[in-house]
């Protein structure tokens, strides 16, 4: 059913939500209203990207300072080492080498920062933020001022974990994943305050942060169902809004459970609990003292259940990017529409039952252990129908090979290797020497970083021109997109020979002295495969210099364009760029599906969906389906 129909019964159902009465006042709204605590769905959107933009550089600095410590243990960091022993203080870096705390906290604010700080704002409110109630044709979200209170609940939340950088202690050291019961007993003591230490910190912050997704995830799921436009049936709407509801959902139901977990870790730090503390903990050689009894399984479980589903969070709304880019970039429809939407609907219900993939080293027992194997190699079908999908996609496309369809046809073969490479890890068997060595790490990375990241550069490219008006430098796009391409490989491959040697991802000296770290592999030993892997994340940091560059440059001196630069077909593009507040001139009406390329007997080679149907078209439509 129209989400027009269903809304007609409410008394207020016939008002044009773009209508302005003539005689109503429009005055300027003051600079802080308007940028600061603005409703408007496309200025959340904004400050949902340039906020997760920054900590998404600012995260992949901590991993840059790791990298030095890796290629280079106990030596002494160049030019900025004594200056970083400064900023986050004395136990940090002292004469400008790195101690294991200091190291195991970068270690820790990295994975947080670049998965809940950077990515998820970035691809699902950001971009879900402003271009998903211009697909649909509304003219906001369904509740603008929910809309604010997420936003500043995530702004809230990445204050608090900066701070937690410079109270004494530095920042959280329990990894991202906060285990216990290291995670209870870490920066507690004499010398630490009982609130303002870098655990009970992390631990507040991530509950401003659960808060902002789910008040997120409730806003987007009423506007999908409720504000679509007139004729905006459900399989008209374009595959990332699909993508976009879809990952609303996993959030909205596999985060409650962590934010609990979250308050009861919280309450096992500052109030004496035992949730996740078990009986008889002996540290540093006396006992400790507590009611006993917890589970520190059961916080794993918790996590996990988050945990697994957020992996589907971080790469559905880049697979959504990537659907509207390759469609628009081959002038010709998706491959398999439906398709993509049903395997995207089972992808977020599988998600919520492979979680244990995460914890065969935890003795669960045979049956439990098959179970969870079988889940997690069912759950790689709909993944493989998706990129399949994609790439059929671009099978007698007219490619046009402009910067957003570079990031987006290089997400598919990276995507392509870090869920091939996850199959190993599904069974068990092959975990128990795998689990927690640097192929998890590459794995992962190679689905979240030249995947989700590159997905996520695709779409700032491609929406640029309707958020502003003008367009990026094409010339300087390139110049961003292959340096990072080439990185990318150059420092996640290696370490899938690393991972397969033994080597631990948590090792602070990288492995230096280890025997199993000094075996060669492609004629370098494991440890000093480290070097060449640091050189390559240290250059593609400089490879975002043009990017950052361009971005802001490009706000002010970009090319003009007009609303529809790259000829596309969704709803967004027939909206004035920047849209103005409502979006829309007239309320739009759709009369066709998301991807109407190169139809017979048209003058143009793409078709609005808000275009009419012409006669023309149903003679094209009747003979298309008599010859098949």
């Amino acid at each position: 059913m129209d989400a027009s129909s269903g809304l007609a019964p409410h008394p207020h159902a016939q008002h044009d939500p773009h209508h302005h009465d003539a005689g109503h006042d429009h005055h300027e709204l003051p600079f802080w209203r308007k940028y600061i605590i603005s409703t408007d769905h496309k200025v959340i959107g904004i400050q949902y990207g340039i906020t997760g933009l920054i900590f998404l550089f600012f995260g992949f600095s901590l991993m840059m300072l790791m990298r030095w410590q890796l290629a280079y243990p106990g030596q002494a960091l160049p030019v900025i080492g004594n200056w970083i022993g400064h900023v986050f203080g004395p136990g940090s870096m002292p004469d400008g080498k790195m101690t294991p705390e200091f190291y195991n906290s970068l270690g820790a604010m990295h994975g947080t920062i670049m998965i809940f700080l950077g990515i998820v704002p970035i691809a699902f409110a950001a971009f879900g933020n402003f271009v998903v109630p211009l697909q649909i044709g509304a003219p906001d979200m369904t509740f603008p001022k929910i809309n604010m209170a997420s936003y500043q609940a995530f702004f809230f939340g990445g204050v608090v974990m900066l701070i937690s950088f410079f109270v004494p202690g530095g920042a959280a050291k329990g990894g991202w994943t906060s285990y216990t019961p290291l995670a209870v007993i870490a920066d507690k003591g004499p010398t630490y305050d009982p609130i303002f230490n870098g655990q009970t910190l992390w631990l507040i912050g991530f509950i401003l942060l659960i808060t902002s997704s789910l008040l997120g995830a409730v806003n987007f799921i009423a506007t999908i169902i409720q504000l679509r436009a007139k004729g905006m049936t459900w399989m008209r709407l374009p595959f990332f809004v699909w993508a976009q509801f879809v990952t609303a959902f996993l959030l909205l139901l596999a985060f409650p459970p962590l934010e609990s977990a979250v308050v009861m870790q919280l309450m096992d730090r500052v109030a004496g609990t035992s949730f996740f503390m078990p009986s008889g903990l002996i540290i540093n050689g006396v006992p400790l003292h507590n009611s006993g009894g917890g589970s520190p399984l059961l916080w794993q479980h918790l996590f996990w259940f988050l945990g697994h589903p957020e992996v589907y969070v971080l790469i559905l709304p880049g697979m959504g990017i990537v659907a509207e880019i390759i469609a628009n970039n081959t002038r010709k429809p998706l491959w398999g529409y439906k398709s993509l939407v049903f395997a995207a609907l089972v992808l977020g219900f599988l998600s919520f039952i492979v979680w244990a993939h995460h914890m065969w080293l935890t003795g669960m027992g045979s049956v439990v252990s098959a179970f969870f194997q079988t889940t997690t190699m069912i759950i790689s079908i709909p993944s493989v129908i998706i990129l399949s999908a994609f790439f059929i996609s671009l099978w007698g496309g007219s490619i046009r090979f402009n910067v957003p369809m570079l990031f987006a046809t290089a997400f598919l073969p990276m995507f392509g290797i870090g869920g091939l490479t996850g199959i190993p890890l599904a069974f068990s068997s092959a975990d128990l020497y795998l689990h927690d060595t640097y192929y998890v790490i590459a794995h992962f990375h190679y689905i979240v970083a030249p995947g989700t990241i590159f997905a996520v550069f695709a779409g700032i490219y491609f929406w640029f021109p309707k958020a502003t008006g003008r367009m990026m430098n094409e010339f300087w796009g390139k110049v961003h997109f292959w340096p990072s391409l080439i990185c990318m490989n150059m420092i996640f491959l290696p370490m899938f020979l690393q991972g397969m040697l033994g080597m631990h991802r948590r090792w602070y000296d990288g492995g230096q002295g280890w025997t199993l770290a000094g075996e060669k592999v492609w004629g370098l030993s494991g440890f000093q495969w480290n070097t060449p892997i640091s050189i390559a994340a240290w250059v593609m940091g400089l490879a975002q210099i043009p990017f950052i560059i361009n971005f802001f440059w490009s706000m002010k001196h970009g090319k003009k364009v007009n609303d529809n630069p790259w000829e596309a077909t969704t709803l967004e593009w027939t909206a004035p760029s920047p849209p103005p507040h409502g979006n829309f001139a007239t309320t739009p009406t759709v009369y066709r599906g998301p991807y109407e390329y190169s139809l017979p007997g048209r003058e143009t080679d793409f078709t609005m969906q808000s275009e009419p149907i012409r006669e023309s078209d149903r003679k094209a439509y009747e003979a298309a389906v008599a010859l098949h």
